[in-house]
């Protein structure tokens, strides 16, 4: 069976895209730690991130930081954090988030319930300030 991420790369499932080339994508968390929390997901359904091959992993990266550079343009905040954990969905994913604090990065701060206007409003900051640096990936789906 699918994966919540796999279902929502098809386009089973609603996402609030930011970005997407052939092998990965990156939406908005629906249970974000800070707004403009985002998910760089492989296309390829892996279980765990060590498991990845050595291409993609090094890609998921490279988008990671990039979506990183326009979370600090459209935030202004003092870091980026990145962070792999997999107990939430067995599907790879990176988390890549504006931090104010430390504690940013804590699962007890994730959003219970978020305002769907407001995540589209942030994803679309981000396709801009992606498609200003040149980006053709930002994208909608």
């Amino acid at each position: 069976m699918p994966t919540i991420f796999s279902r929502i790369i098809a386009g089973e499932l609603p996402g609030h895209f930011v970005w997407r080339d052939r092998a990965c994508v990156a939406f908005l968390s629906i249970n974000p730690h800070r707004t403009g929390h985002t998910l760089v997901v492989p296309v390829v359904e892996v279980g765990h991130w060590i498991d990845l091959d050595r291409p993609t992993n090094e890609h998921l990266m490279g988008v990671s930081a990039v979506i990183g550079e326009a979370q600090m343009q459209v935030f202004s905040p003092p870091r980026i954090g990145l962070m792999i954990a997999g107990f939430e969905v067995p599907h790879v994913h990176l988390h890549v988030l504006p931090m104010f604090d430390i504690r940013d990065l804590d699962f007890a701060n994730a959003a219970t319930d978020v305002d769907h206007t407001a995540l589209a409003a942030v994803a679309g900051e981000l396709r801009a300030s992606l498609a200003a640096a040149g980006h053709g990936q930002a994208s909608d789906r």
